[in-house]
């Protein structure tokens, strides 16, 4: 997995700090106080040079293990960019003890969960199980550092996974060229970060196995890795463990590499690029600068600035572009900061409609401001809420904190760093800000981008006309392996895996409920003792309750709600929640529709009365019906040109045709574009109202006081007197199944979704559906992953979910491949959701499922927003609220017979609705021998207000 360099956001503290922020008001401005509790670790080296680091939190329910390794991106060797991150898919395969594919078998079986990550500075590899399989995961690190097995067989696997991966990340998306290829190639010159992490095509194909051997031996060594335990554990146990299975490692002899830096030539002179690409539904602006390495004294005041540009609906660029002049439909800026370099980067995505002159003149003119004139201490003070709020919220588990700490490590090599910036940003003045913005955004130093269709690019320039004209340096060049290669021990020679330990069970957090006069059901559930709130106000009806020709209602009056609300204006809501650190979200799925809040428990009292505004008194203002109706159709524009949004949409309507439930819950051109303000209105009055309601509150908050908060925010909402409206047969009846393929000349990528209709979430079939969905495509333990990627190295993930609606549920397969394979792949689900009815399920595979399902269960009720997620749910579903003590008994009854049975009942091939979106001359022929019944659509063809799409 690439995990992109993240826009360096501040850090928390290893010492409990408190930030005061001045708070602008109608009135004046108040102060409150917001305490970032510790981050609290033990540190130690090992003589082999392994850094050891240990977070214990004895109320955790799950273990971290995460190995940073210093090598990433800018050690990819000579013509072989992408390699560290091809490197990071192959060590996580086989060792001389652990056949192919093991080690992601022994998580989720263990109801765990895993992955790897590679930016330019680092590569990690990172599991999150129950405490008692710790020791299990130290010796599989211990392999994959000391005994990694590089054959031919994993190798050319990896290679063509990474190739999807690249496709479905860069070459699909609309805008995946902007970012990873246009920017990327242009944000550095003669620079160690100036190649992309994920590579390209060409230089991917040019590797060989003796250039991953020799990289395995070059940079992967204990003196290069630091070990990362955080959740719940025995510390001196740790150490023992650590010593027994990583004390041992040696260094190989040959010491690390040594790349001489190239000398940078500082950028004195603007550069024009523009870019063409497939797929480009609205252009797009981009603007680059040189930045600073994460340790600069200026990083502090660069985050500052990117809040005050950036971050929110009340920063300077959504106000001025998005709001004000609404010539984009988004606008970006970002100091992106790494361990030796930095750089400061915008975009721009061009409303539909509106001039690529007026948007980069406003973009401008935004960053012109800046740099002439102080920024206010409103501004400021929001700013730094905002930073302390978010990373607040990020160590609430003990996962999140695990990573806060193995980023600051690798970015500034010194486990304080989290302290240290976050009294950085404390410090920062209005003058700082004023003067990074001189300093760093400068005319004489900026390239401007612009990004253009294909269909624009005039005859004679080149397809690459984005690179960057600066020589590219030449990179370090790897020596060649001097030992010996690994392989797998024979079965009865291999080191078994330690057995867990014993279990440590985690509570389930209790559960309070009332109801108030108003009939509003009140849920309330301590999840953390950090001092955050999550309130979710779940409101029946949802998207299935759109009136004819209005699809797309309801998720319009959720988000138009809180663009007015109480005689705030959308500007004056902004403002007043993000100098709080408080958030408001809304929107609509096909059953309900929810508002919810996330705030700091401090700021709670002045976030919760623009809460109930919103919910009880939005004004809906016509000018923001306008402004929203062009937002949300250029959101459209853009996601349908998007293979996996335009299939799960075009499945949608296979599957439910003209009922409820086959409408697309945010709309179509033709349905926003004839909205009016009575609509909205009449939707508000007919469905939000208490007692068709429930409000789940989560986090740090005292039931007592959570109930004190919703009866202050809700309790004088007035219950009407008219009865409540339903909603019947939202499913409708089930339909022939079809095939369905969608041509998208020059798609980068196919997109393949698969469909069959299953039980009721009341009905006794659920429990087993659920594992047979897991067997089928939970995790990478699934078939689908398995058969599509293992295997086959046809896709980066082939998945399933058993979507559950309150009325009825669907087995959905979705994956992307190559458009030539998509065939292929559509063969390989079919198989597999026909598997099931053929093969009767083992107890072990059974057992294997149910532990995988329960632990995406424990790992998700440790999340403030998981817990209430949840809770969520049963109050959709209709379940009673002890689902959430007795959904495990029930998952852990199911019996592989139970299992079987339901595939048979629900399951088989000639049940399955087929979607596939892509290019379609490449994958045709062989898809129509096997489906001769096959109909075939444009995309621009396809009409998601018609029950048959338009196509018959």
């Amino acid at each position: 997995m690439i995990r992109p360099r993240p826009i360096r956001a501040v850090l928390l503290t290893a010492s409990a700090l408190t930030l005061l922020t001045a708070v602008p008001g109608a009135v004046q401005a108040q102060e409150a106080a917001m305490a970032v509790p510790p981050l609290q670790y033990t540190h130690r080296e090992l003589p082999n040079g392994l850094d050891v680091y240990a977070m214990p939190d004895p109320t955790a329910g799950t273990v971290t293990v995460q190995v940073w390794y210093d090598v990433g991106g800018k050690d990819d060797p000579e013509g072989r960019s992408g390699f560290a991150h091809l490197f990071e898919h192959i060590l996580s395969r086989k060792t001389v003890n652990i056949p192919y594919g093991q080690i992601s078998t022994w998580v989720e079986n263990a109801g765990g969960s895993r992955n790897a990550s590679t930016g330019q500075d680092f590569t990690n590899y990172y599991e999150t199980v129950p405490p008692e399989y710790l020791e299990t995961m130290l010796w599989t690190h211990a392999e994959r550092m000391a005994r990694p097995v590089v054959d031919q067989a994993v190798f050319d696997a990896e290679r063509s996974i990474v190739k999807e991966e690249l496709r479905q990340r860069v070459y699909a998306p609309p805008y995946g060229r902007l970012g990873r290829f246009v920017i990327g190639d242009n944000s550095f010159d003669e620079s160690i970060y100036r190649r992309s992490v994920i590579g390209s095509i060409e230089e991917l194909d040019a590797a060989t196995i003796d250039d991953a051997r020799a990289f395995h031996e070059a940079y992967y060594r204990p003196a290069t890795a630091t070990l990362i335990v955080s959740g719940n554990f025995d510390p001196a146990q740790l150490d023992r463990w650590v010593d027994q299975y990583f004390g041992d490692i040696p260094n190989p002899e040959r010491p690390v590499p040594v790349f001489q830096r190239p000398a940078e030539t500082p950028r004195t002179q603007p550069r024009d690029v523009v870019a063409y690409a497939p797929n480009v539904p609205l252009p797009a602006v981009g603007r680059i600068w040189p930045g600073v390495e994460a340790t600069h004294p200026d990083a502090a005041a660069l985050d500052v600035l990117q809040g005050i540009l950036s971050r929110g609906q009340n920063s300077r660029l959504y106000q001025r572009l998005v709001y004000t002049d609404q010539v984009a439909t988004s606008a970006s800026f970002g100091a992106n900061t790494m361990e030796e370099d930095g750089v400061i980067s915008g975009t721009v995505i061009v409303a539909q409609g509106k001039s690529l002159e007026d948007a980069e003149a406003a973009y401008d003119a935004v960053i012109a401001d800046i740099r002439m004139n102080p920024v206010t201490r409103a501004e400021l003070e929001e700013a730094k809420v905002e930073i302390i709020s978010s990373e607040l919220r990020q160590r609430e588990t003990a996962s999140g904190r695990a990573f806060i700490l193995g980023q600051a490590l690798v970015s500034e090599g010194d486990a304080g760093a989290p302290d240290a910036r976050l009294a950085a940003v404390q410090a920062v003045t209005a003058d700082d800000v004023l003067r990074v913005a001189r300093t760093y955004l400068r005319d004489d130093a900026v390239v401007r981008v612009r990004y253009l269709d294909e269909s624009q690019r005039p005859e004679g320039v080149p397809e690459d006309s984005w690179r960057n004209p600066a020589p590219v340096p030449t990179f370090v060049t790897v020596p060649p392996a001097i030992l010996p290669p690994n392989e797998l021990l024979p079965e009865g020679q291999r080191m078994a895996p330690p057995a867990p330990g014993a279990a440590r069970i985690a509570a389930t957090p209790a559960v309070a409920e009332r109801t108030l006069p108003n009939g509003l059901r009140v849920i309330v559930a301590k999840s953390t003792d950090l001092p955050i709130m999550n309130a979710q106000l779940i409101i029946g009806g949802g998207a299935s309750g759109d009136p004819e020709g209005r699809i797309g209602l309801a998720s319009a009056t959720a988000n138009l709600a809180r663009e007015g609300a109480g005689g705030r204006t959308a500007p004056q809501i902004a403002a007043s929640l993000e100098s709080l650190g408080a958030f408001i979200g809304a929107g609509a799925n096909p059953d309900v529709t929810t508002v919810s809040l996330s705030a700091p428990i401090a700021s709670l009292d002045r976030a919760a009365p623009i809460f109930a505004d919103v919910v009880l008194r939005p004004d809906f203002p016509a000018a923001e019906l306008e402004r929203q109706r062009a937002r949300a159709l250029n959101g459209l524009r853009v996601a349908l040109r998007d293979p996996a949004n335009l299939a799960a949409a075009t499945l949608n309507r296979v599957v439910f045709a003209g009922a409820p439930y086959g409408a697309p819950n945010s709309g179509t051109a033709e349905s926003l574009s004839a909205m009016s303000r009575d609509d909205v209105v009449a939707h508000h009055a007919r469905w939000w109202r208490p007692d068709n309601a429930a409000l789940v509150i989560t986090g740090g908050m005292e039931p007592d006081a959570a109930f004190a908060f919703a009866e202050s925010a809700f309790g004088g909402w007035t219950k009407p007197s008219v009865a409540l409206p339903t909603i019947d047969d939202r499913a409708g009846q089930a339909t022939a199944p079809r095939v369905v393929v969608v041509d998208m000349p020059g798609a980068g990528q196919a997109a393949v979704a698969v469909a069959v209709r299953g039980p009721d979430r009341s009905d006794a079939d659920w429990y087993p559906a659920s594992i047979a969905n897991a067997v089928i495509g939970g995790g990478s333990g699934g078939h689908l992953f398995n058969e599509v990627r293992a295997k086959r190295g046809l896709s980066y993930g082939a998945y399933s979910n058993l979507v559950t609606r309150v009325d009825g549920s669907l087995f959905a397969a979705q994956t992307q491949t190559k458009n030539e394979s998509a065939a292929e792949v559509v063969e390989l689900v079919l198989l597999e959701i026909d598997r099931l009815t053929r093969e009767p399920v083992t107890d072990q595979a059974s057992t294997d499922r149910e532990s995988f399902v329960l632990g995406g269960f424990s790992r998700s009720i440790e999340t403030t927003g998981g817990l209430g997620g949840f809770i969520g749910d049963t109050v959709t579903l209709g379940l009673p609220l002890s689902e959430l003590q007795t959904y495990p008994e029930r998952l852990r009854a199911v019996d592989p017979a139970a299992v079987s049975a339901v595939a048979g009942r629900w399951l088989g091939r000639e049940r399955a609705y087929v979607v596939v979106v892509g290019d379609a001359a490449q994958f045709i022929d062989p898809l129509r021998a096997a489906h001769p019944d096959l109909v075939v659509t444009k995309a621009e063809d396809v009409d998601l207000n018609a029950a048959d799409l338009g196509i018959e």
